[in-house]
């Protein structure tokens, strides 16, 4: 799925496929490889750009994997590496200003900026970083799941679960990272994946519908709170889109997001105790909350000042029983 049309690998040998008239680089078939080629590096430099900036905060991701794909790399077969493929073309990403709800800031502020694509140490051949291991996991995910393909904040729910796996105290743990990853992964979309389909927002399954249940339930928990957040405009969208899509990713370091998503993966209902935290995280604040005036509580709110994880899935355990 990511070996350019053309090259093949033949009795263990090397040889290049002829290119025939049927099938070339200028075919306008929608069926050619090559047309499909050309439409998946649109994908590809999507992801490649997100994925060289994960968890800034952290040099792990720009670090060579010990266990890289050898099949790829190994120089006699002349295949092409997905960043040696988006570094050869000429195809400009499209650049995502604003997500599905007209926010543009999908980033956390607290995270330190990205550096450039050219910041980055380029490892010597034979070496893949892991930002790569995901890069091709979430392309070949891309590439068996057409009707969702990449959207932009996957590369912040495979993150986390690669970066368990692959630091595995055990050394036969971590050299399947990357399968145990894409399974995971998989797997995890296959429960969350209607937050990433726009036909689906407004439906019961989507993430407006889902947003609107957190305001629902701050609403019965703590009406002055909730009536405070209606007055100032302060609508959902502006701060639960990512909280809910991306599962707090974005706003606790990664230590803190791994033992959050302890508690959501842990939970029998699949995820309406992610509910429960983000109304928790409101409540935590709510006298800066009500103190506060639009620009102030949209700070707070897309910056989240608490750092103690502990509490907020305490209060949210709370919330729950109380229910």
């Amino acid at each position: 799925m990511i070996i350019q049309p053309g090259i093949a690998k033949a009795n263990m040998g090397v040889s290049r496929e002829d290119v025939t008239f049927e099938d070339h680089p200028l075919n306008p078939n929608p069926d050619s490889r090559w047309n499909t080629y050309f439409r998946d590096n649109e994908v590809l430099l999507q992801i490649d750009k997100d994925v060289r900036r994960l968890c800034p905060d952290i040099s792990f991701f720009q670090r060579a994997t010990e266990y890289p794909c050898l099949l790829i790399l190994d120089p006699q077969n002349e295949f092409e590496t997905l960043r040696k493929r988006v570094e050869q073309t000429t195809l400009k990403s499209q650049t995502v200003a604003r997500n599905r709800s007209g926010v543009t800031n999908m980033s956390s502020p607290q995270k330190n900026p990205a550096p450039s694509m050219n910041e980055y140490v380029v490892l010597p051949n034979g070496c893949e970083a892991h930002w790569e291991v995901v890069e091709r996991i979430l392309f070949i995910y891309a590439k068996l799941n057409p009707g969702i393909a990449y959207v932009q904040g996957m590369n912040e729910i495979v993150g986390p679960l690669y970066y368990t796996f692959a630091t595995d105290p055990s050394s036969e743990w971590r050299e399947h990272a990357e399968a145990d990853t894409f399974f995971c992964f998989t797997n995890l979309m296959a429960e969350i994946r209607d937050n990433f389909i726009k036909s689906l927002d407004d439906s019961q399954c989507g993430i407006t519908y889902k947003m609107e249940k957190v305001y629902s339930t701050l609403k019965d928990k703590d009406v002055e709170l909730y009536l405070k957040l209606q007055e100032q405009n302060i609508k959902p969208q502006f701060f639960a889109f990512r909280w809910l899509t991306l599962l707090l990713s974005q706003e606790f370091v990664l230590p803190d997001v791994i033992r959050i998503w302890d508690s959501l993966f842990a939970d029998s209902n699949r995820f309406d105790f992610l509910l429960l935290v983000c109304c928790a995280m409101l409540i935590l604040i709510r006298e800066q909350l009500l103190e506060g005036d639009f620009t102030v509580n949209m700070r707070l709110l897309q910056d989240y000042p608490i750092t103690d994880v502990c509490q907020v899935l305490q209060k949210a355990k709370e919330l729950q029983d109380s229910q």
